[in-house]
């Protein structure tokens, strides 16, 4: 792992995005190493017409909830309750991690709000929780959606809470209806409808592909992950006419060019050996290292990775893993500010 780690300083860690969010930086990485300095507006100049940016359009649900497990007996004390919803069980049930995870026993009602509370019905042996919620549904997520908030990822949260102004700067503008999502595919989050526009206007195509993204994509790597070549489950899907469109412009010569690391791992998931795009849905567990031949990405839009951690070797498949690392230690000596709210690259092999 020595070869995919690098030192950050704090100060190149954003804990919120510039404004607006298409005025962040570009560093743009050609295949033969060079770097270019840009802005993420300057991206359809780096295009050509008939390119398609293929978008994760999956919507962030405001997973980052607070309750109050109530006393167990006249004797104990109300305990403070963070929840964190990891992934959808069925209508009523989630996985969750929570804090502080050894004061909560199954059958604990953690009470969220009046309408709102949640039974502990198992604790796994990872820490995870699974919890049933008294409502289902859609009136469930309703009731999610207005008493939780945006679920930043640790390295902010453990610097700010999130507050009303996450509601939209960590949901990107093009989100779909389905949330299903507890992180934000964060390279979306340069896309301002200014943007879009633009790159309509440059003759560039626009597609979605949809991947639900999960609390895995923060976990630090495990040894057996690293042999197996498997990463954890999320959900994927790519439309039939997606996959036509997508096919007929690499046919045409033209690049299929991914926003985000989540938007790369539908493509190749679904990619067969002979690079046709299929369509399909369910999940995948696909772990792309150095030595991957790609089948069915030309070019990628994507933020600043943590080090040692599954996106960089992702990246670091794309481009060469001598030519990142070159790259990184150029934007880190720049001031380019990194993670989830900083700046982007386009990484064009």
């Amino acid at each position: 792992m020595s070869a995919y780690e690098f030192e950050l300083p704090e100060r190149n860690i954003a804990l919120r995005p510039v404004e607006p969010q298409d005025a962040a930086r570009l560093l743009v990485v050609h295949g033969d190493g060079r770097l270019e300095n840009a802005h993420v507006r300057d991206l359809p100049s780096y295009l050509s017409p008939g390119d398609a940016l293929v978008f994760n359009d999956t919507r962030v649900i405001s997973a980052a909830l607070k309750g109050i497990r109530p006393a167990r007996n006249e004797h104990g004390t109300d305990v403070s309750v963070d929840i964190n919803l990891v992934a959808r069980e069925s209508e009523s049930d989630w996985v969750a991690l929570a804090r502080p995870g050894k004061r909560l026993k199954v059958s604990d009602i953690v009470r969220i709000r009046e309408d709102l509370t949640a039974e502990i019905i198992h604790k796994r042996a990872d820490g995870e929780l699974v919890l049933r919620f008294c409502q289902s549904g859609s009136s469930l997520d309703r009731a999610i959606e207005a008493a939780g908030n945006m679920p930043l990822p640790p390295y902010i949260a453990r610097k700010r809470p999130a507050d009303e102004s996450d509601r939209q700067t960590y949901q990107t503008s093009f989100a779909g209806d389905d949330a299903q999502s507890v992180a934000a595919p964060t390279a979306g989050l340069h896309f301002t409808p200014r943007l879009l526009k633009e790159i309509d206007a440059a003759g560039l195509l626009r597609a979605r592909v949809r991947l639900h993204v999960g609390l895995g994509t923060f976990a630090p790597l495990k040894d057996e992950q690293i042999k197996s070549g498997i990463l954890h489950d999320e959900w994927r899907q790519i439309t039939p006419e997606v996959a036509q469109q997508l096919n007929e412009v690499r046919a045409s010569g033209s690049r299929c060019v991914a926003v985000g690391t989540t938007s790369l791992r539908t493509l190749e998931s679904s990619a067969t050996e002979d690079q046709r795009i299929l369509a399909e849905s369910g999940t995948t567990s696909i772990f792309i290292q150095p030595g991957y031949k790609f089948r069915a990405t030309d070019a990628l839009v994507t933020n600043f990775h943590l080090p040692g951690s599954s996106l960089f070797m992702l990246v670091c498949a794309l481009m060469g893993t001598d030519i990142m690392q070159a790259a990184y230690a150029h934007a880190i000596a720049e001031d380019y500010r990194f993670y989830s709210y900083g700046d982007a690259c386009l990484l064009l092999p």
